[in-house]
């Protein structure tokens, strides 16, 4: 059971390093990118949390964001291609 928590510490981690290229991506198309990859490292982390913990409102919480950000990138997408 440690190894999910060292897991889970390690893909939020990760999602913190991300925050730098989504404040300092040279391109909009970059920044969109490693807000998505946040946002899947997060869910990730939560989803290793929940097993850890046995509790099953952290998976709630995840598919919850994790649907958000499929919307928000979609919305994204469809922005930097012209049709929104």
């Amino acid at each position: 059971m440690d190894t999910l928590l060292f897991f889970a510490i390690c893909f939020a981690v990760l999602a913190l390093c991300l925050v730098i290229r989504l404040v300092k991506g040279p391109s909009v198309a970059d920044r969109a990118v490693a807000a998505d990859s946040i946002d899947i490292l997060s869910d990730m982390a939560l989803v290793l949390y929940a097993l850890y913990s046995q509790r099953a409102a952290f998976l709630d919480i995840a598919l919850v964001t994790a649907i958000l950000g499929f919307i928000g990138q979609t919305l994204i997408a469809k922005y930097l291609e012209g049709r929104l």
